[in-house]
């Protein structure tokens, strides 16, 4: 399984995909101490407020994840390379499982790397122009460290919300795009629809589990869609 997804790495545009990845990290690590300076001081208050808005930014690694479920699975059945893969000695639901652990590994990654570069960013920022009040605690690094797992944990299962239906069955890049969007949008509106932003995150999780399942249960009969 662990050369199939080396493999996932070697067929993709590698310079194009670390170039997104750059830019994603980019934002994200700017993003927390602009929003706490200028946008929403409620989050300056305390560090464990700065991390809780820091965890729901990070999530925006989704919109990567949607990027590359365009790379591993619709451009390749648009270039017609998935075909040459059904035709490896391995079965296609295996191939899916590869695709989709590439995936997972390299979202889960990046939310962690990008929120452990944004909290290096609050600090500094923090230490010659201050922008939180107080100094981070014992207690509040663990609640980072905490934060940091959970949030690349669910940032990796809400990528594949339009994993089955606008990647695999449709193929379809824009809806996918779209799909991310609202997903990582809709939790900041969350009181405007009376839905707790956790409920609503739960949900996401569960219907990116359901997207993952469907996908892997129905590889065989997927892969003849036209």
């Amino acid at each position: 399984m662990t050369k199939l997804m080396m493999l996932e790495w070697k067929k993709l545009n590698r310079s194009l995909v670390i170039g997104e990845m750059a830019i994603y990290l980019g934002i994200l690590m700017i993003l927390p101490p602009f929003f706490i300076h200028s946008i929403i001081p409620y989050f300056s208050e305390s560090y464990a407020l700065a991390i809780e808005l820091n965890s729901f930014i990070q999530l925006g690694v989704i919109l990567f994840g949607a990027s590359l479920i365009n790379h591993v699975f619709i451009e390749e059945y648009k270039s017609k390379t998935m075909a040459l893969s059904f035709g490896y000695p391995i079965t296609r639901r295996k191939l899916f499982i590869a695709k989709i652990l590439f995936i997972a590994f390299v979202v889960f990654i990046i939310t962690l790397f990008s929120s452990l570069l944004s909290s290096i960013v609050i600090v500094t920022v923090d230490q010659f122009i201050p922008i939180i009040n107080g100094q981070p605690t014992f207690n509040d690094m663990i609640t980072f460290i905490t934060a940091m797992i959970s949030t690349a944990f669910k940032a990796t299962i809400i990528t594949f919300i339009p994993l089955f239906l606008f990647g695999i069955w449709k193929r379809a890049v824009f809806p996918t795009i779209i799909c991310a969007i609202v997903v990582m949008q809709l939790p900041n509106f969350s009181s405007f629809i009376n839905v707790q932003q956790d409920t609503l995150i739960v949900v996401f999780c569960i219907l990116g589990g359901l997207s993952i399942l469907l996908s892997i249960v129905s590889a065989e009969k997927l892969g003849e869609i036209k």
